[in-house]
């Protein structure tokens, strides 16, 4: 407290300096989330392909063990329900955001990566 009240003036010039310094970066706030949505979406996607691919493996070994009579169910429901949710996700986000994406542009841009 003894603190405070020695420094209150130099802690007071500190936070309006700070708050001048960055005022002109609000009007760039746009740009950045933008940015960041962007590469956010890109690991999304690149992420969800390589889990796809594991998840693939995964059911073939399932199926494997189901020749031999071995089938651990609970593995196949908790890869089942996994990949289900995995496959649901982007459509999950896209609701919650309010973004209008048809199948046209999803088309689209899986054809473009």
């Amino acid at each position: 407290m003894q603190f405070l009240k020695n420094n209150i003036w130099t802690l007071c010039l500190i936070a309006l300096f700070g708050l001048f310094a960055f005022t002109g970066d609000a009007a760039a706030q746009e740009s950045v989330m933008s940015l960041g949505q962007t590469k956010a979406r890109n690991v999304f996607n690149s992420v969800n392909d390589i889990i796809f691919i594991v998840g693939g493996f995964g059911l073939v070994g399932i199926a494997f063990a189901a020749i031999f009579g071995k089938v651990n169910w609970k593995w196949f429901a908790s890869l089942a329900v996994g990949l289900a949710i995995l496959a649901a996700a982007n459509s999950i986000i896209n609701y919650a955001t309010g973004e209008d994406v048809g199948l046209e542009s999803s088309f689209s841009q899986a054809a473009a990566s």
